[in-house]
């Protein structure tokens, strides 16, 4: 190899490593799962795996949440948690969710979900293995947030 090309090599490899996301900011939705499998590790619980099938059922509950300013568990077409669930295709066992609204960052919605019973409840139920999680802000710019919890039948 000739020096010319060793240079460019050594380039491309500094601004590959330079413009990674190695020291990216995580997202909402990272850090909701990080604060959450900090708490139930903290319980003796196991971490929570992320699902991409019970992530797209948050997204379209919080999504219409966003949309609609219907702020319940029950869509605004009658659908439950566990319908979207098994409609994004995840074949459960056991389901769950939690939602919040107004909260600015992962660290509040954690911490008040924490702060309620039945929210703690289902981020310490240690039987749920996968969770999906989406965050989102509507016109007025109030933070949505929703947990789908699960375990595959």
């Amino acid at each position: 190899m000739t020096p010319k090309k060793v240079a460019v090599g050594l380039a491309i490899a500094a601004l590959i490593v330079t413009t990674g996301t190695a020291g990216a900011a995580p997202t909402q939705q990272e850090s909701v799962l990080s604060l959450t499998n900090q708490e139930r590790s903290a319980a003796g619980c196991p971490a929570l795996a992320v699902n991409d099938q019970l992530a797209a059922a948050a997204r379209r509950h919080n999504d219409e949440m966003i949309r609609t300013g219907n702020f319940s568990h029950t869509g605004v077409d009658g659908s439950t948690a566990a319908q979207r669930v098994s409609e994004a295709g995840y074949p459960y066992r056991v389901t769950a969710e939690n939602i919040a609204a107004g909260q600015g960052t992962a660290g509040e919605v954690v911490r008040d979900w924490m702060n309620s019973a039945g929210h703690r409840a289902n981020i310490l139920n240690c039987e749920l293995r996968d969770l999906g999680v989406a965050y989102g802000v509507d016109a007025g710019g109030r933070a949505y947030w929703t947990q789908e919890f699960g375990v595959r039948q």
